[in-house]
C-alpha cells in the first residue's frame, strides 16, 4: 500500500508514478527484487574490479582511451541497490576487499547476508567531500583505493567510484543543473535541455575515467572496469513509454542494463588468498552518515 504522501507526490509528479509502476510491473515479471539475467560479476575472472556508477555501456566505449578491450554485459540492476542485492546476497567472498563511496553495500549488510574479507567504509562526512557533502570525488576514492592495494597485494578488490552518477561536478554541470535531491526534479527546475545534460554526465565520465586511469598504473593482475547500471538521459522506459533522466528501479532497459566491461590483461596475475574477515564495527555515526548520504541523494529508505 501507498502512504498519503507518496500518493500525492504521484499526483504531483505524474512521471514518478509511472515509473514505480513500470517496476513494479518489472519486478513482477522476473521474479525478484534484481534482474537475475545479468552478470554475476564474483563468477568472472578478474583480480581488481572498478565499479563506475551509472555509466552506460555506449557512452563508455565511446569516451574510453585507455589499454584494454571493452565488451558489454548486462547489470544485475537498474540502481546500485539491485546491483548489491544482485550480487553480495548470501555472498562470502573472503577472497574480497571491497572500497566504496557507495553506501548501499553498508545500508544492506544486515539483510542480504554478505560477506568480504574487508569493507573499506568512504561514506564519513569527511571523505564526502564535493557538492556541500553530497557525493565524494573520485580523486579521494583514488587515494584510498591505492591504500587498499598497497595494504592488500593477495586479495581480489572491489573500488566502487561514485561517478558519472549525478550531482555532476564540472563548473559545466553546475552551471545548469542545481542539484535538490533528485535528478528528474533538479531538471525541472532548471532551463537545461537534453543536449546540456549529455554533456555534463559526459564530462562527469571523463572525471572518473581520469582517476581510473591513474589507479589502474598502480595495479597488479587482471583489471576490469564496469559499471553497477546505466542512466537513462530522457530516453523512455518500459513497458510504460515514460521518458525519464537517472535510473529508476525495476527499469530494465538497454540504457539502464547494457554496462561496460573493459578488461586489462597484462598476463600478471595475483596469488589469491581467502582470510577470515577483517571485525570493523559499524559506528551509530557512521550508519547515520549513510541514511543521510542516501536521502540527500533522493533514495528513500
Amino acid at each position: 500500500m501507498y502512504s498519503i504522501n507518496q500518493l500525492w507526490t504521484g499526483v504531483k509528479n505524474p512521471e514518478l508514478a509511472l515509473s514505480k509502476l513500470n517496476g513494479t510491473i518489472n519486478h513482477w515479471r522476473v521474479g525478484s527484487e534484481y534482474y537475475p539475467r545479468g552478470v554475476d560479476v564474483f563468477e568472472e575472472d578478474w583480480d581488481n574490479l572498478v565499479i563506475l556508477d551509472a555509466c552506460r555501456y555506449d557512452f563508455f566505449d565511446e569516451q574510453v582511451w585507455f589499454e584494454g578491450t571493452t565488451e558489454k554485459r548486462l547489470s544485475r540492476g537498474s540502481t546500485s541497490r539491485e546491483f548489491i542485492r544482485g550480487n553480495f546476497t548470501d555472498r562470502t567472498a573472503k577472497d574480497t576487499v571491497y572500497v566504496s563511496a557507495n553506501p548501499w553495500y553498508l545500508r544492506l549488510h544486515d539483510t542480504i547476508g554478505g560477506e568480504v574479507h574487508d569493507y573499506m567504509n568512504l561514506h564519513s562526512d569527511e571523505k564526502r567531500d564535493a557538492v556541500g557533502g553530497l557525493t565524494t570525488r573520485p580523486e579521494t576514492v583514488t587515494k584510498h583505493a591505492l591504500e587498499a592495494n598497497e595494504a592488500y597485494p593477495n586479495k581480489r578488490i572491489i573500488f566502487h567510484y561514485l561517478q558519472p552518477h549525478q550531482p555532476y561536478l564540472t563548473d559545466f554541470g553546475r552551471e545548469i543543473v542545481d542539484y535538490q535531491r533528485d535528478m528528474m526534479l533538479s531538471i525541472k527546475q532548471s532551463d537545461a535541455d537534453r543536449a546540456e545534460i549529455v554533456k555534463a554526465y559526459r564530462e562527469n565520465l571523463d572525471l572518473v575515467l581520469d582517476e581510473v586511469d591513474t589507479l589502474i598504473e598502480s595495479l597488479t593482475g587482471k583489471t576490469v572496469i564496469t559499471a553497477d547500471h546505466g542512466e537513462l538521459l530522457g530516453e523512455r522506459e518500459r513497458p510504460i513509454p515514460v521518458r525519464r533522466f537517472g535510473h529508476p528501479g525495476g527499469v530494465y532497459v538497454d540504457e539502464l542494463l547494457e554496462v561496460p566491461w573493459h578488461v586489462i590483461d597484462t598476463g600478471e596475475r595475483k596469488e589469491i588468498v581467502a582470510e577470515e574477515p577483517v571485525e570493523r564495527s559499524v559506528s551509530e555515526s557512521d550508519q547515520e552518515a549513510v541514511e543521510q548520504q542516501l536521502a540527500d541523494l533522493g533514495y528513500r529508505v
